[in-house]
């Protein structure tokens, strides 16, 4: 349990750290970084599938079986990011601000940003409660979506008036939660007998909304063949990063 703690907490911390990815965007022109962000939001996407069906789903079926509880939890999961998107107002967006593309409601995008990474946290931590290879596979499928998902958000507060310090500071700030999530979801396991039966298969339910709802339809956006196959291949890779990490177990 106390590598549990150790590694969780590590991580959170890391992911945390991603929000200062924003300043790569000050000496990256846009069109450069929109071209780059598909690629990682393509990866990323293959990684988040990878996560939920190599890893967080057949470690709950061999523990729990795969009856009507498992598939309503992952059901619960995909609900539950439909509901806090359409209550919050959060567009997971991932390609930077423009004039094509506004961002309207930084402080709104701030409070919906917190949230989603006080999920993550307790996502992460449901997972080394798993095991330390799972835990780990989460936590970089999470640091995968996240790069791409932080300067979108980075973007977003420079159009709501941010000064690039204070966008910094806050995106941190906000990144913050995922601590406190992991440090909810450990100790609930504490007291509450078989949690991660439960939170396994709805944190494989959000990687999958996220993936399939967030990530897919942005990836869309571009129609040119060439790019359209270089993003399936991204999404290959991914997902086979997420395999090999079964290795590690």
């Amino acid at each position: 349990m106390l590598d549990a703690w150790i590694y969780t907490l590590v991580s959170v911390l890391i992911v945390s750290l991603i929000s200062f990815v924003g300043i790569l965007t000050f000496s990256i022109k846009v069109n450069k970084l929109k071209n780059i962000l598909l690629y990682m939001v393509s990866f990323s996407a293959g990684a988040l599938f990878g996560d939920a069906f190599i890893h967080l789903l057949p470690e709950v079926i061999e523990e729990a079986g795969f009856g009507l509880e498992i598939s309503f939890y992952l059901m619960f999961g995909i609900a539950f990011s439909f509901i806090i998107e359409k209550f919050i107002h959060w567009r997971h967006c991932h390609i930077p601000n423009s004039k094509e593309h506004v961002h309207p409601f930084a402080m709104m995008n701030l409070f919906g940003d917190a949230v989603h990474n006080f999920i993550d946290g307790v996502i992460i931590g449901a997972s080394y409660l798993v095991s330390i290879p799972v835990g780990i596979a989460t936590t970089l499928a999470v640091i995968l979506h996240e790069i791409p998902s932080e300067i979108g958000d980075f973007g977003v507060l420079l159009h709501g008036g941010f000064s690039k310090g204070k966008a910094l500071f806050f995106n941190f700030i906000t990144a913050l939660t995922a601590i406190f999530g992991a440090v909810v979801s450990l100790l609930v396991s504490l007291y509450v007998e078989n949690i991660t039966a439960f939170l396994i298969p709805f944190a494989a339910g959000t990687f999958i909304y996220i993936a399939g709802s967030d990530l897919i339809p942005e990836l869309h956006k571009e129609v040119e063949v060439k790019k359209s196959l270089l993003q399936f291949i991204a999404i290959v890779l991914g997902v086979m990063v997420m395999l090999s990490l079964l290795m590690l177990g």
